[in-house]
């Protein structure tokens, strides 16, 4: 006998798989977050690395429930993007100068957004298939999850403690970095050993714009050559 088609899931079952939910709670958790940063340097910290920790659990449970789903896919992102975005904007109003951050953000936004519209072009089910890239470091990056891993919590952790270190708002990030890592302290070898991470981060996303323009603009000779 045939086998009996597996029932279709309802809209409903979907918005309601434990990652999602999972995520749903780290946007509430960065909304509290956000509402407390200039009111409480503990807390907030605390509270946006949970959420960040959460963006890992969820994805286990995607996984180990059977539960991967696209919306799940853009719900993580929007949510990492914008939480990290916040962040930034905070730390431009804390340092000078506040352009620095507010590049790193431009670069985050635009190279994530170049990367996801390059892979519907594609018709690549997700932004982290670059096994075609001919960069190694791209590859490399989305290839080994322990490798991105760390390159995205360098990033995270270097944002909190300068966030942590901001006693006003007429500070230059380079005396803060180069006071702090002139010390032998749990908050220097932090910041010494996210450094590498971030700056790694930063690159990939140099070449993810890039690569992902590319494909954009060879996208546009293609269909112009088959018109």
């Amino acid at each position: 006998m045939a086998k009996k088609p597996a029932p279709r899931s309802s809209k409903l079952s979907v918005y309601l798989y434990v990652p999602n939910i999972i995520g749903y709670i780290r946007v509430l958790l960065n909304c509290l977050a956000f509402s407390l940063c200039l009111r409480n340097k503990i807390i907030f910290p605390i509270l946006y690395f949970f959420s960040f920790v959460c963006d890992a659990v969820d994805g286990w449970c995607a996984r180990r429930f059977n539960q991967v789903s696209t919306f799940g896919a853009v719900l993580d992102m929007v949510t990492d993007r914008i939480s990290t975005a916040c962040l930034l904007v905070v730390l431009s109003q804390l340092y000078k100068p506040g352009l620095v951050f507010l590049s790193l953000l431009a670069l985050d936004i635009g190279s994530h957004w170049f990367q996801m519209y390059s892979t519907f072009l594609a018709g690549k089910a997700s932004h982290k298939d670059v096994k075609d890239s001919t960069n190694w470091l791209f590859r490399a990056y989305y290839g080994n999850r322990m490798f991105m891993a760390y390159c995205c919590v360098s990033c995270e952790v270097l944002y909190l403690i300068l966030f942590y270190l901001a006693e006003n708002q007429t500070e230059t990030l380079a005396d803060v970095l180069s006071s702090n890592l002139q010390k032998i302290t749990l908050i220097s070898f932090l910041i010494g050993t996210s450094l590498f991470g971030w700056a790694t981060k930063q690159i990939i996303n140099v070449i993810q714009m890039k690569t992902a323009a590319d494909m954009c603009v060879l996208y546009d000779i293609d269909k112009k050559h088959k018109h």
